[in-house]
């Protein structure tokens, strides 16, 4: 009795695997031919690919770094976000820290306390306490001569120094019989009622009037949803203070996105769309060209799928190769605008990479619906009589 020669583990899957090999590729010679043959063709379609890839690729860096730059520029105006504690009340001793923790670091919280007080010839003026290292990060758009760095030092308006402190030396205050005393490290002026307040340490003012903060001014980072967010979480981790946000800031800097989003969006979906028409008549033109090619496979048995597979994978090739090298171009085109326009680098963003490439995949698949169609109709018998 005989047994069959005993085969090594592995034979058999090495064989479906060569039998798959040649398939493979010979679908992947005919697309290089098909390249070769017709390099005009080919070239034109990859150029149009190209031009909307480097251009989808520039506007959406430029967007992303824009809106980044924009967003930063924004918060060197001040708070977006108050917490106000509501008539005859205080805000609870833990507010700083709720107010931080819902934030996340992904903003910044600095506490205000405000008295009426009154100068040694009676006259009335806003004192403030405050951190005056939050404050520095938060308002750095405030005018000041000099920031206070020792205690009982004060940040006194430029209209309030006329009131508080004329010559410029030590001054006295009182709030409810208790005076202190202090001296002016630096004069502010920004143009609205802070030059009429005086500011001190907010350990001072609480030790001197036993008053809490009554409001924290947020700068509360992140796109106009996501402060909107900020602000409904606020409210309700805080339900005795009233949120409110800054609409002056919170309305510029949306308009100011908004209106940037859509110069840019706009011009890169005509282009795209000029683009996508290129490729389209390329593509066109490429089916009536290779009409006798097609022919000759659908005659020796090709169904339409393979067909319509061969060529979509044609065209899919033209957009990855063509995102590609648009990305690189788009690239450097977004970093000469910046350069040249805003004196700005333009920081490369390669997450657009992955939507560009998809999206150019897409644009040359939806350009090749209508010569699929076309494809079709080819009647073998037909082309190759020469009809």
């Amino acid at each position: 009795m005989s047994f069959p020669p005993m085969q090594p583990p592995g034979i058999e899957d090495l064989a479906v695997r060569r039998s798959r090999k040649p398939h493979t590729s010979m679908f992947v010679r005919m697309l290089v031919r098909a390249a070769v043959l017709r390099r005009g063709r080919a070239a034109s379609a990859l150029l149009a690919m190209v031009v909307a890839a480097a251009v989808a690729t520039a506007m959406l860096n430029l967007y992303v770094d824009v809106q980044a730059k924009l967003r930063r520029e924004f918060r060197n105006y001040g708070a977006n976000v108050v917490v106000v504690a509501r008539n005859g009340q205080t805000l609870p001793t833990d507010a700083l820290q709720t107010v931080e923790s819902a934030l996340a670091g992904h903003g910044l919280a600095v506490p205000f306390a405000y008295v009426v007080a009154r100068t040694a010839d009676g006259q009335s003026v806003v004192v403030s306490g405050t951190d005056f290292d939050q404050v520095r990060k938060l308002d750095s758009w405030w005018s000041v001569s000099a920031w206070p760095g020792a205690p009982k030092s004060a940040l006194v308006g430029i209209r309030a120094a006329s009131v508080v402190s004329p010559q410029g030396k030590p001054f006295d205050l009182s709030f409810q019989g208790h005076t202190v005393h202090l001296t002016a490290a630096g004069t502010l002026q920004t143009g609205a009622a802070e030059d009429s307040r005086v500011y001190i340490p907010l350990s001072d003012f609480e030790a001197w009037t036993s008053v809490p903060p009554s409001t924290i001014e947020i700068a509360a980072s992140g796109s106009p949803e996501e402060v909107n967010a900020t602000i409904q979480q606020l409210a309700k981790v805080l339900p005795a203070a009233d949120v409110r946000p800054v609409r002056q800031i919170m309305e510029g800097e949306a308009r100011v996105l908004g209106k940037t989003r859509a110069t840019l969006l706009a011009s890169a979906t005509l282009i795209i769309l000029t683009a996508a028409l290129c490729v389209l008549s390329t593509l066109i033109g490429w089916v009536f060209d290779r009409r006798r090619d097609f022919a000759i496979m659908k005659a020796l048995g090709a169904s339409e799928r393979l067909l319509n597979s061969f060529f979509a994978a044609e065209a899919a090739a033209l957009g990855a190769v063509g995102a590609v090298i648009g990305f690189a171009i788009g690239v450097g085109v977004a970093a000469w605008i910046g350069r040249v326009n805003f004196q700005a680098p333009v920081v490369p963003r390669f997450s657009v990479l992955p939507v560009v490439l998809v999206g150019s995949i897409v644009v040359a698949l939806i350009s090749s619906v209508v010569p699929i169609s076309l494809l079709r109709r080819v009647q073998p018998a037909m082309i190759l009589r020469g009809e």
